[in-house]
């Protein structure tokens, strides 16, 4: 269902505490992606690169927060952090996939930070 284009979220809710975006979709599934997650895995060139050689890991979001939501035309959102980056454009396909593939995706961000000698809790220069 990931390559499907049509899937259009129904809702969209930042938590209280601002560290949860919830998506309902049209298709009845939701999902519950946290800030940091959102932040660390951005779409954004400045997280992704221009190619795979170019992504780099971010360190120290463990406490991002959201603080706005903006839609971008009829096909995606931009997200504010805390931190003030607010570059990466999440479409729907995006969002849908983040939710599918959360933990495959979280386990490898994590692996990645263990690698390179990095945590959650240190900001430092993504590499």
């Amino acid at each position: 269902m990931t390559q499907d284009n049509s899937i259009r979220p129904t809702e969209l809710r930042v938590s209280k505490d601002k560290r949860t975006l919830s998506v309902r979709f049209d298709v009845g599934s939701q999902f519950a992606l946290p800030a940091e997650a959102l932040r660390v895995l951005s779409p954004s060139a400045e997280v992704q690169g221009h190619s795979p050689s170019q992504r780099v890991t971010v360190p120290g979001k463990k406490n991002v927060q959201i603080i706005g939501v903006e839609p971008v035309g009829n096909y995606a959102v931009m997200i504010t952090f805390d931190d003030m980056h607010n570059t990466g454009i999440f479409t729907w396909k995006y969002l849908w996939e983040l939710g599918t593939e959360f933990e495959s995706r979280w386990s490898g961000y994590l692996a990645e930070l263990e690698s390179k000698g990095m945590t959650r809790d240190r900001a430092e220069t993504p590499r």
